[in-house]
């Protein structure tokens, strides 16, 4: 836990939601936590095919439909013509609320039938509530209105609001894009819609999909009037109507397309221009870097099903487990990497199992914030340690702890059973001081103590910081303990109430130099094993090492091979360190929960890698003599407990 400048942070840019890195606070949407793709489209012209349907992938080039490709939702329900159109789904802002927009019409009634678009929002990519915005009625103005085509979503950065555009075509006028901003609610349109886009050449023009990159505009559309196909205008300014177009048509193809669609590969700075050939019932795929220049990637792509215009959004894999429980997990879609197990920045992790809740719960650090300048604590809970929900802030420095608001870090937790009822006591650190809060549930609230409960350095040390607390309940005794200390490892037993230490039981435990900080103590088979982090953890040299010891506070003898888990440059994972340990109750099976470069953006982020870390469980075995096998470090991950 050292100072140190926040380098720049390579996320995407076409994610409005994946922001904070120049403010030093944690995006909404990490980069990293993008690990899938949902794919949003209708399959046809018939009135039961124009619906709402999905389709998944994990790498962005292999995609399988859900639900049997059937719709997830019943068209009849959400629009006034009984089918819909051109799916686009948007993320918003704050990275968990979901926009989608559809074309409100059935081909069956004809091209020049529809008058309305549909609104609609989730939380949760299943439920959906939804809006019809008829744009002829809503507006005076529209009696020649002939057809509205194709909304799409972006939120509008300088406006802050989300922008509807879509092409509209009255009379003998040629088709034009058009713009409205949204109300808050997501279910109506503010005002009457304005010219977004009109080509030079005043053709038609429909099916717009704008992207953002590198502060640029890029609007995508359909060229209908004069010859036929895909072109590009870009603008740094959404509504000036200042467009400099580019003549270049881009489809790679000689067949008619329409529906073009563009998304950002994740962890890439590559993206993937696709259009509906509709004339051949496919879709065509093309891969760029500059947005310009375009290659076919036709024979990498694999799918299914047959798309017809529709839109695909990077997914976290939480996103991913919830819609394929709903709808079914595909059988040939790759398996899912189970590290990380939390979404988001986090570090320092503590893991318990509650006798009272019969769960597993991770405590961490909230990391992602510039110079390790985080201010809260959350929790997280689990049933089987690979699905994990968060449970929301238990404590918040500025709001709960008056003798030290800042630098949240490294807590510890332990649950003991006082007068026959469980009782949670919580130690972390804060402004560089250990102190402990006090709860009935392990989801907290926590109630601070009041003061520090290690305030200042031990006598005779010199250097170093009163951090990372580690809390440990001999089983021999019934004593609890409480480690802590960077340069140093100090111990102290707690008095009955375990918010106080026992006068005169401070000690300073020897150990070598490999010792940087993050203690944490375990009892097996009549051993106590030290677990503690070597190197400073912006080092993707960050490892965990061991000893053991006769007694909780030592002296520890430490074996010739002491490491415990360290990276694997091969794979990308670098700085495993700063761990706990959980056994499984009543059984010798042990699994060691740990932090590291969040994967794979860390490494390439300087030594801001240090504070953008990612929380991991691999499980931890010992050999026959008791010694620690070395843990080889995963994305993989462990599979799921049996209940």
């Amino acid at each position: 836990m050292k100072k140190l400048q926040l380098s720049f942070i390579a996320l995407l840019s076409f994610l409005n939601v994946v922001q904070g890195q120049n403010s030093g606070v944690p995006p909404v949407i990490a980069e990293k936590d993008l690990t899938a793709y949902l794919f949003v489209y209708f399959i046809g012209n018939k009135v039961e095919e124009e619906a709402v349907n999905y389709a998944v992938s994990t790498d962005g080039y292999h995609y399988y439909a859900l639900n049997n490709n059937k719709p997830i939702i019943d068209s009849k329900t959400i629009s006034s013509t009984g089918g819909v159109r051109d799916p686009h789904i948007l993320r918003g802002e704050d990275g968990k609320t979901f926009y989608m927009v559809l074309t409100d019409m059935t081909s069956s009634k004809g091209w020049d039938s529809n008058r309305a678009m549909i609104l609609l929002k989730s939380t949760d990519l299943i439920n959906w509530k939804s809006s019809v915005v008829n744009i002829q009625k809503a507006f005076s103005g529209n009696e020649n209105l002939k057809r509205v085509w194709a909304p799409q979503t972006i939120y509008d950065e300088k406006a802050g609001k989300y922008m509807i555009y879509f092409s509209m075509q009255h009379g003998s006028d040629p088709d034009k894009i058009y713009y409205a901003y949204a109300n808050k609610d997501f279910t109506a349109l503010e005002s009457e819609p304005k010219l977004l886009f009109v080509p030079k050449s005043k053709g038609a023009c429909i099916d717009g999909d704008i992207i953002q990159k590198d502060g640029v505009y890029h609007l995508f559309y359909k060229t209908e009037s004069e010859t036929a196909g895909i072109k590009t205008a870009t603008t740094t300014n959404l509504t000036s109507g200042n467009w400099i177009e580019n003549d270049n048509y881009l489809q790679q193809t000689k067949d008619k397309v329409e529906g073009s669609s563009i998304f950002k590969l994740n962890n890439s700075d590559e993206y993937i221009l696709m259009y509906d050939v509709y004339s051949k019932g496919k879709y065509q795929f093309t891969k760029t870097k500059d947005l310009e220049n375009f290659k076919v990637i036709d024979q990498d792509v694999s799918m299914d099903f047959n798309p017809r215009h529709g839109t695909i959004l990077p997914i976290t894999r939480s996103e991913l487990t919830r819609i394929t429980n709903k709808w079914g997990t595909p059988a040939k879609l790759s398996k899912i990497n189970h590290n990380p197990v939390l979404e988001g920045y986090y570090a320092d992790p503590e893991i318990l199992y509650s006798n009272k809740t019969k769960k597993y719960y991770i405590y961490p650090t909230s990391d992602g914030f510039d110079s390790w300048s985080g201010y809260y604590f959350k929790t997280f809970s689990s049933d089987n340690l690979v699905d994990w929900k968060d449970e929301g802030i238990i404590l918040d420095l500025k709001k709960d702890v008056p003798w030290g608001n800042r630098n949240a870090w490294a807590p510890c937790i332990v649950e003991k059973k006082i007068k026959g009822k469980y009782k949670y006591f919580y130690y972390f650190t804060a402004a560089q001081k250990v102190g402990v809060a006090v709860s009935d549930n392990p989801t907290g609230p926590f109630k601070d103590s009041g003061k520090a409960i290690v305030g200042k350095r031990p006598e005779g040390i010199h250097d170093g910081q009163e951090i990372d607390p580690d809390v440990f309940t001999d089983p021999k005794t019934g004593k609890s303990y409480l480690y802590w200390g960077n340069m140093y490892m100090g111990v102290a037993e707690l008095n009955a109430d375990m918010v106080s230490l026992k006068p005169g039981t401070q000690k300073i435990i020897a150990v070598n130099p490999s010792f940087r900080e993050g203690t944490y103590v375990i009892y097996r088979n009549g051993k106590y094993y030290f677990f503690w982090s070597e190197d400073d953890t912006r080092s993707p040299k960050y490892k965990v090492r061991y000893g053991i010891s006769d007694s909780p506070t030592g002296p520890l003898e430490i074996p010739e091979n002491n490491i415990v888990i360290q990276g694997k440059p091969e794979e990308g994972i670098y700085a495993t360190g700063h761990n706990s340990v959980l056994q499984i109750p009543n059984k010798d099976e042990w699994y060691i929960t740990y932090h590291r470069f969040s994967y794979p953006t860390g490494i390439k982020m300087g030594q801001a890698g240090g504070f953008h870390r990612e929380v991991c469980i691999d499980k931890l075995e010992f050999n026959a003599d008791g010694t620690i096998k070395q843990v080889v470090p995963t994305h993989a991950g462990i599979e799921a407990l049996k209940k």
